[in-house]
């Protein structure tokens, strides 16, 4: 795995790998926090009970700061923080009429943890060459 990476970052070079894994973080982060929004508001209902949104939302803005502040670390701890939104979205999928919806928060949660594990290496890797 680490000769086909290396092979991978001499044919495309580090700073479009970085450019590449940034977009697929910054895209995969937003429509996962975007179906996180709907989830909150679709078991909210009424409007009186906050405790499911903050639950589906909070670990993800706890990483804002991270991802605007181009962080390797913050990435890679983003990675792992998504395979717990990849094991709702295949828990989701499970349930009756709800395939399509876990399905979708599977592939983006997967999408964001592909970026960061991405990210986190070229630009530590980029940092490295300096």
């Amino acid at each position: 795995m680490r000769k086909w990476l290396e092979g991978v970052e001499q044919r495309h070079g580090l700073p479009l790998l970085v450019h590449r894994s940034r977009q697929l973080v910054v895209v995969s982060f937003c429509l996962l926090l975007l179906l996180m929004l709907y989830r909150g508001f679709a078991i909210q209902g009424d409007g009186s009970q906050w405790g499911p949104m903050v639950a589906f939302v909070l670990p993800l803005l706890l990483f804002l700061p991270s991802i605007l502040g181009h962080r390797p670390r913050g990435h890679a701890w983003l990675a792992f923080v998504s395979l717990l939104y990849f094991t709702q979205g295949v828990m989701v999928a499970t349930l009756p009429g709800q395939g399509v919806r876990g399905v979708i928060e599977a592939m983006v949660s997967l999408a964001l943890f592909t970026g960061c594990m991405g990210y986190a290496r070229f630009k530590s890797r980029q940092t490295q060459r300096r």
